[in-house]
């Protein structure tokens, strides 16, 4: 016979105080986040005003972008 346990039972606090909690990330891996998401950001609006200002995305255009913004020539 299986035992199962029934968490409605227990008190929340006593069922939850023993898991592990996600550590939180330090000052430094908090900045370099928001620094990577600030360029990826600014990234996303380069491209956009770049595909704005052509019309729309054709194969050339594409190649223009890769060329432009990921390989940085």
């Amino acid at each position: 016979m299986a035992y199962d346990a029934c968490l409605d039972r227990v008190p929340h606090d006593r069922a939850l105080s023993n898991q592990p909690s996600r550590p939180e990330r330090s000052f430094w891996r908090r900045w370099l986040d928001a620094i990577l998401i600030a360029q990826q950001r600014r990234a996303d609006r380069e491209i956009a005003r770049y595909l704005a200002t052509r019309g729309g995305i054709t194969d050339d255009i594409e190649r223009e972008i890769e060329r432009r913004f990921l390989f940085n020539r």
